[in-house]
């Protein structure tokens, strides 16, 4: 149970983050659905990588610490749910109307207009809520972003169709053990309700949203719209808290 229990831990490290991890066994379906539930708690670890320049430079200026930030989040994971935002735009835009075309953009690597907009634009909200948070010194809120971000993958998997057959994605969703991920989710979910309830009710709002597009268009989610769940959930709750400050 434990050797089940590190590999789904590091094969979630391993997917999400450029964190390196220790070289991990063969694997089974069954680890992917099992990372899942490590799927905030990856989180976490970004949080507290991402406060490490708030701790070492206190002095520093908030609006310098929130580019700092807003860099070193996007290294940190690779730029993968980021990715995912551009392809969703380009796909929501391009292939508006036409599914197999909506799928055919989401596939490709290309950034078009709507994707460059879209990065630009949450990656801005980030920044801009970022210098805020730091301002007022609430670097708990700011670690528990990424928390929260990743367990709206979790939502999202346990909640609509995965409309691919294929990849490492579905054999996460074919075998996520869903009770325990509903519990999971309830429970980060009132964590953040705890913590900043404006956060959550806004960051709740654009997943819901963004949950009802990709039923509208697809039929159910992708490995990109994941991603862009993960993106515009953070986003939410950076800047549900600042506006109520």
């Amino acid at each position: 149970m434990l050797k089940q229990t590190s590999t789904a831990f590091f094969l979630a490290v391993s997917l999400l983050t450029r964190v390196p991890t220790p070289t991990l066994p063969t694997l089974s379906g069954a680890d992917f659905g099992r990372s899942v539930l490590f799927y905030p708690l990856v989180g976490g670890l970004i949080g507290g990588l991402l406060c490490l320049p708030l701790w070492l430079l206190p002095e520093a200026e908030p609006i310098v610490l929130a580019a700092i930030l807003t860099v070193m989040w996007a290294a940190l994971t690779g730029g993968l749910h980021l990715d995912g935002v551009a392809d969703s735009a380009d796909a929501w835009l391009g292939g508006f109307g036409d599914l197999e075309k909506t799928h055919r953009i989401l596939k490709d690597p290309l950034v078009g207009a709507a994707g460059s907009i879209a990065l630009s634009s949450t990656l801005l909200l980030k920044f801009a809520a970022l210098t805020v948070l730091i301002n007022h010194q609430l670097i708990w809120l700011i670690l528990f972003a990424p928390v929260l971000g990743r367990n709206f993958v979790v939502l999202l998997l346990i909640s609509t169709p995965y409309v691919r057959t294929q990849g490492l994605a579905s054999a996460a969703v074919n075998n996520l053990p869903k009770t325990p991920a509903i519990y999971l989710a309830l429970l980060v979910m009132g964590i953040a309700g705890g913590l900043a309830w404006q956060g959550l009710v806004l960051a709740l709002i654009v997943f819901w949203r963004l949950r009802r597009l990709m039923l509208q268009r697809l039929g159910g989610c992708t490995g990109d719209t994941a991603g862009a769940c993960v993106e515009f959930g953070e986003a939410a709750w950076l800047i549900g808290i600042a506006l109520s400050l």
